[in-house]
């Protein structure tokens, strides 16, 4: 693991394609086009992630109850944001007092399958509306110049801003991480890059690299 300042393969089914379109050809239902072009899409982004597909779903699992229970757990002026990736979870925003802050920790910690709480929250006012337009710019631009990048795979790298602070997590090389914060340091708005990365070797990342059979 690397947290430096500075959430297997999936193949679509055959069998289930062919029951969607059974169902579509039974029904007569004019959405199910859609529908199983969604699920290909959704099939393909599963088989471009580094992490399993059990494993994705652990990610969003933990991000829904974790939001949803400090919701309950905090006062409502506070705004924390959970990531999570590969069961290593990011906790970022603004909380209005260090109990706040540490109770937060506490009960992500508490939930099932994390595996690391990284605790990133201020002790500061909410931000501001303009402010978090701003840092969903950042976010895109960086994204877009990680895509054009040809030494790092965009899906690779989960992109996570706040306050003009942008969050790099994910399963990458040294390389990769290296070529990730250069970019993301390199955007107009950005304060500081905080890497919060599982680093693998070369080896691993050519074993996840090559197509399931």
């Amino acid at each position: 693991m690397s947290f430096e300042k500075t959430r297997g393969s999936f193949q679509f089914s055959m069998p289930l394609f062919i029951s969607i379109l059974i169902v579509c050809w039974s029904t007569q239902l004019s959405g199910c086009a859609p529908l199983v072009l969604g699920s290909a899409a959704l099939a393909g982004k599963v088989a471009l992630d580094r992490r399993t597909a059990g494993i994705q779903l652990e990610d969003e699992a933990i991000e829904f109850r974790s939001e949803s229970g400090l919701r309950n757990q905090l006062h409502k002026s506070a705004h924390v944001r959970v990531s999570s990736y590969n069961r290593m979870v990011l906790l970022t925003g603004e909380v209005g007092s260090e109990n706040e802050r540490m109770l937060a920790e506490r009960f992500v910690k508490s939930q099932d399958n994390v595996k690391s709480v990284v605790n990133d929250l201020t002790i500061s006012p909410e931000s501001s509306l303009t402010q978090r337009a701003k840092d969903k710019v950042i976010t895109g631009q960086v994204r877009a110049i990680i895509i054009q990048a040809r030494d790092i795979h965009s899906s690779a790298v989960q992109i996570v801003t706040e306050r003009g602070i942008v969050y790099l997590m994910g399963r990458v090389t040294a390389r990769e991480a290296k070529s990730a914060t250069d970019i993301a340091r390199g955007i107009s708005g950005v304060t500081k890059v905080v890497r919060v990365f599982e680093e693998i070797s070369e080896q691993e990342l050519q074993r996840l690299s090559r197509p399931s059979r």
